[in-house]
């Protein structure tokens, strides 16, 4: 039986990369952080010593706090925060039960940009489709659910990225962005070392529309219709960015659990 307040790494699991996944709060030691300097997917770090300044960065959402191995520092953590009202749980066996389970994946600290004012801060060309709202799904999802994006010009993308030290991605001649036959969805992928079924089906669906190969996933037709019908929607880049993610929450939800599911009429035909 789970302890009180406790979270197993299959539970934990479950909810990384969906809407309802709770915020995610690392307060390893350095010491113990340097060690194996991994994150779990779209988690972040703070020290245990700043209770107040958590307090103010959850804005009462619930949580789920680790560290290395999920006795005092967490679960001493988790119990002052239930104390104070919020929605705290500690991940059982914390960060080398989370390393050592079948299926889970490990952002590398170092691949992350350095933030700006809080959070990373992404640039990409406006009127975003397929891959300029995929791109940042997966980032808010996976990587930095407060990262903040920039729609421009296609020809100020780099200037841009300079004067406000911006990330550029899906542009020509920088690190993210197509390698090869891959579009930036793949490349990130690579760079976040976020490899699952899930998101390599995602992935392939993803590359067919953006490069027009839909021999390689028959669902990119249908991506393609939805984003090109998205961007006639809306004259806001971030209101259609806000609609886009829900778009690809739904992909993700169809890659991870209903790729094998199928419908026909009348029903039950061919059952």
């Amino acid at each position: 039986m789970a302890a009180p307040n406790e979270i197993t790494v299959p539970q934990l699991l479950r909810l990384i990369g969906t809407p309802d996944a709770p915020v995610i709060v690392d307060i390893s030691i350095d010491p113990d952080f340097d060690e194996d300097p991994f994150l779990i997917p779209g988690s972040l770090r703070h020290p245990h010593t700043d209770v107040s300044g958590l307090k103010d960065l959850l804005a009462g959402r619930p949580c789920v706090i680790t560290c290395q191995r999920g006795i005092k520092l967490s679960q001493g953590l988790t119990a002052r925060l239930r104390a104070d009202g919020i929605a705290a749980e500690y991940l059982a066996g914390g960060m080398y039960a989370w390393r050592d389970y079948a299926g889970t994946m490990r952002v590398p600290a170092t691949a992350l940009p350095e933030p700006v004012d809080g959070a990373t801060l992404w640039v990409t060309r406006h009127r975003p489709k397929i891959d300029r709202i995929a791109c940042p799904w997966l980032i808010r999802r996976f990587v930095d659910p407060a990262a903040r994006f920039l729609f421009v010009s296609p020809s100020e993308v780099l200037g841009v990225a300079d004067r406000y030290g911006a990330v550029p991605f899906d542009v020509e001649g920088v690190a993210f962005s197509h390698q090869g036959e891959n579009c930036t969805f793949d490349t990130m992928l690579d760079v976040f070392e976020l490899h699952c079924d899930a998101l390599e089906q995602m992935a392939k669906v993803i590359r067919a529309a953006d490069t027009n190969r839909h021999d390689l996933a028959p669902e990119a037709a249908g991506l393609l219709a939805l984003s090109v019908g998205l961007s006639r929607q809306f004259k806001d880049d971030q209101e259609q960015l806000a609609q886009g993610l829900l778009m690809y929450d739904a992909l993700f939800r169809w890659a991870r659990d209903g790729a094998g599911e199928t419908h026909d009429w009348p029903a039950g035909r061919g059952a």
